[in-house]
């Protein structure tokens, strides 16, 4: 199908000029799809100036995908393992070692990142939201919002209590207890580092962990474990104070390393889903290597 602009106008009023039954959200989707071609070259830009006697040709979808085939897909290179994605959440599995999101050294692989990239796949102008993090050596679930007010739900969850987090440790030795609940105050200083303090302490703040053995071999034992308050280390610090450090994780008293990495693992996550407010949950498998 072809024309000739007979005076000076837009491509996208002369397509609408002589294709009158379509809309224009269609002509823009040809435009997209390569199907309009300007004096023999594929043109994309609706607001394109055509002067007097220009040739407009409307190409088949066939035709004009063998002029321009589709760019390869991207999606190979978001690198995620996704567990749910709808229009309001994200809910993925972050491997040990990678950060949630960038520090102040404006780190570009992270979690973040990596959700970013693949949500632009489908729109750049689309947004993820961190609302939660976990430790650089931690692996498991997270989730992220993609607008704004339900990152801020979300986060009034955590805040609250009212989300569910399990995580599962591979831990050096055996508690002598098969479960328990470790209260304990911690702090920052100034480098980042975690301190296990008195409540009286200024800038302290509780940490509440319950943990329970799942299997032992008395060497090492895969505790499951649930935190009712999201400290930075809070988990590694409580295993340290059991006496059962975190396999791997020199940096609380572990002298073992086998799997090169800290072995703790979120592996649940429940919580009220943005949009509809029913509960939802997550699990990511354990680990291999973990198993005693």
């Amino acid at each position: 199908m072809k024309f000739i602009v007979e005076k000076t106008t837009p491509l996208l009023d002369a397509l609408a000029y002589f294709m009158p039954k379509t809309s224009r959200s269609k002509l823009r989707k040809m435009l997209t799809e390569g199907r309009i071609q300007i004096n023999g070259e594929v043109e994309h830009r609706a607001k394109t100036e055509l002067p007097t006697g220009t040739e407009i040709e409307v190409l088949s979808r066939v035709k004009a995908l063998e002029i321009t085939p589709p760019p390869a897909s991207k999606q190979k290179k978001s690198n995620l393992t996704i567990l749910w994605e709808d229009d309001a959440i994200l809910v993925v599995e972050k491997p040990a070692g990678l950060l949630s999101i960038a520090t102040d050294k404006l780190e570009r692989d992270t979690l973040h990142a990596r959700c970013v990239d693949h949500i632009r796949l489908e729109d750049e102008k689309n947004w993820c939201y961190i609302v939660h993090r976990l430790d650089r050596d931690t692996s498991g679930i997270m989730v992220f919002a993609l607008h704004q007010r339900h990152k801020e739900y979300l986060q009034t969850q955590f805040a609250e209590r009212e989300v569910h987090r399990t995580y599962h440790a591979l831990v050096e030795g055996r508690p002598k207890q098969m479960q328990g609940v470790a209260r304990e105050w911690l702090v920052e200083d100034k480098n980042l580092f975690v301190k296990k303090v008195k409540s009286s302490f200024h800038g302290s703040k509780e940490a509440i962990t319950h943990w329970q053995v799942a299997e032992t071999n008395n060497q090492i034992s895969l505790l499951q474990i649930t935190i009712e308050t999201g400290r930075r280390h809070q988990i590694r610090m409580a295993l340290r104070s059991l006496g059962c450090p975190v396999v791997g994780d020199e940096l609380h008293g572990a002298e073992t390393n086998p799997l090169n990495r800290v072995c703790l693992h979120a592996s649940a996550l429940e919580f009220l889903h943005p949009e509809t407010d029913e509960p939802v949950r997550f699990e990511a498998p354990i680990p291999k290597g973990f198993l005693p």
